[in-house]
């Protein structure tokens, strides 16, 4: 019994090979697509895509130099800072007029509170020992201790007082520069203090350590917190940090 040649075999030569067919090559992963043209500067299916220059989050572009915080820019009153890029430093002009603004605050305070004080001492020692008359006179000892009694009064009076303007001091210019950057006066001049390396206000302890050094330098007749109030002029870095800034590690600048 004969059977009829596979399909493609010549009849006449039975004993031919048939043509070898190339295999359909299918790329791992993916199949191939057919037809499809590959867009220039784009890599081919199953390899990963490597990250475009610049396309890391935090780091810059190839070809564009990374600035170190605290860089200033050619002196030009303008300097980096990290989170906030770049900022322009506070004028000692500026500076200047804000704290005018503060010592007209404080002053009024400071004269309401002396004037409360000084009142209340008065009162206290209206009478005298001058008007308690002589020993013999009934009640002279009562009316002496009475007298002295008053005095110490005065005095603690005066000393209370000058703790509630010490404490307000220490309260106005330390806490509000240390959670809000500025002080009433700053905030009219549009000015602020902040930390050169992060750009966040001073804190707690910098804020303690911005306030700390002038008061310490007014304990010498004021000649000391004059020369600090004067440092920013002194400063050759450009930043117009005063010596209270350096130790503090803040700058002040224009919002």
């Amino acid at each position: 019994m004969s059977y009829p040649p596979p399909p493609g075999q010549d009849p006449n030569n039975p004993y031919a090979q048939q043509p070898p067919q190339q295999p359909q090559q299918q790329a791992y992963g993916y199949p191939q697509q057919q037809g499809v043209p590959q867009q220039p500067g784009q890599p081919g299916y199953g390899y990963p895509q490597q990250p475009q220059a610049g396309g890391v989050p935090g780091q810059p572009g190839y070809g564009y130099p990374q600035q170190a915080p605290g860089t200033v820019q050619a002196n030009n009153g303008y300097i980096n800072i990290n989170y906030l890029g770049t900022v322009q430093l506070a004028t000692m002009g500026q500076r200047f007029l804000a704290r005018l603004i503060d010592g007209l605050i404080l002053g009024t305070v400071y004269t309401i509170v002396m004037v409360a004080g000084v009142g209340s001492a008065i009162g206290i020692t209206s009478s005298s020992v001058d008007d308690c008359g002589t020993y013999t006179d009934p009640g002279y000892s009562q009316c002496v201790q009475d007298a002295q009694e008053a005095g110490m009064g005065a005095f603690g009076i005066f000393i209370v007082m000058f703790l509630i303007i010490a404490v307000m001091m220490a309260l106005y210019e330390w806490l509000m520069i240390a959670f809000r950057g500025a002080t009433f006066g700053k905030m009219a001049m549009g000015l602020r203090v902040i930390r050169e390396a992060d750009g966040q206000v001073p804190g707690v302890g910098g804020g303690f350590i911005r306030y700390i050094i002038p008061v310490a330098g007014a304990l010498a007749c004021y000649i000391g917190a004059l020369l600090v109030v004067l440092s920013p002029f002194f400063d050759n870095s450009g930043k117009l940090q005063g010596w209270h800034d350096r130790a503090a590690g803040t700058v002040v600048i224009k919002k």
